[in-house]
């Protein structure tokens, strides 16, 4: 591939430069996002094990989330938000139901034999931009804490999109409104439907998708745990019955496996940390 010719090479170095840059300040405001949540959780568990110090700490949320296959974010989201275990407990939940896994409607006929949360969150969107005939969309998962949605999942979008909506609110995105009311939102056109503050619609716009169209992903109790989104590179007149049918669905089940996999996953590995960090009061770990 030939270079253009009114690109020299010194231009074509800053530019590659320039995108570098670009990208290590956008993985450094990710990593500041999630700084402040983790570093509660080191204090608490700091303080629950009599740990010597937070390295500590965070090895071993760090080796329970290697374990069991969780982030470090999702754990010590948990960390924070869910009660303590008794003190004299060996058990963080001695009275926790274990549920089965929850199929999925729509891969019926090749559901694979295990599944990991990222597995699961891909088929949602690979589902829901099959449906909606579109190669461009994004997962997110609601915090625990109800303060919004984070963005775990995404395809064919800029790192300038992702970047921006890596963490939304409920107000100013079509994403937030379908939270907030538990429903499917269709933008039929981002530039002029009212629902996006002016920065969200200048950073969709840019991304190249000119509609969307959002699902909840629930619980079987109504409770809105995620959101799957479609976007589209043209306006549109919105989905058909079925298609709307299709993606009920694709929310429901998503939704029920999001929430037995908070339920049974992350509460097991909650439970390993307690075990390992009740064994290990004043033990100091290093990280590796």
């Amino acid at each position: 591939m030939t270079r253009p010719e009114h690109r020299s090479a010194d231009e074509d170095a800053q530019e590659s430069e320039l995108q570098r840059l670009r990208a290590e300040v956008r993985d450094l405001r990710a990593r500041a996002r999630v700084h402040p949540l983790i570093s509660q959780a080191q204090g608490i568990l700091q303080e629950r094990y009599r740990l010597p110090d937070a390295d500590t700490a965070f090895v071993l949320l760090q080796r329970a989330s290697q374990r069991f296959n969780v982030k470090v974010r999702i754990l010590a989201d948990f960390v924070v938000t869910v009660p303590g275990p008794e003190s004299r407990e060996q058990l963080w939940f001695p009275r926790r139901l274990r549920l089965p896994e929850p199929g999925l409607r729509f891969e019926a006929g090749h559901q694979p034999e295990t599944r990991n949360r990222g597995g699961v969150l891909g088929a949602v969107l690979s589902q829901t931009l099959s449906v909606v005939d579109t190669g461009m969309g994004n997962v997110q998962v609601s915090e625990r804490s109800g303060r919004g949605l984070v963005m775990e999942k995404h395809t064919g979008l800029t790192p300038e999109f992702v970047e921006f909506f890596a963490h939304v609110g409920h107000v100013g995105t079509s994403c937030g409104l379908a939270a907030r009311d538990v429903t499917q939102v269709t933008v039929r056109d981002v530039e002029a439907d009212p629902v996006f503050t002016e920065p969200a619609r200048e950073a969709i716009l840019a991304a190249g998708s000119r509609a969307c169209h959002s699902v909840p992903l629930t619980t079987t109790s109504g409770l809105c745990v995620g959101m799957v989104s479609a976007h589209l590179d043209h306006t549109f007149a919105g989905l058909s019955k079925a298609q709307l049918k299709a993606l009920d669905v694709v929310g429901a089940d998503g939704g029920r496996w999001l929430a037995w996999h908070d339920s049974t996953v992350v509460l097991d590995t909650l439970e390993h940390l307690h075990g390992v960090g009740r064994r290990m009061r004043g033990t100091r770990l290093r990280r590796e």
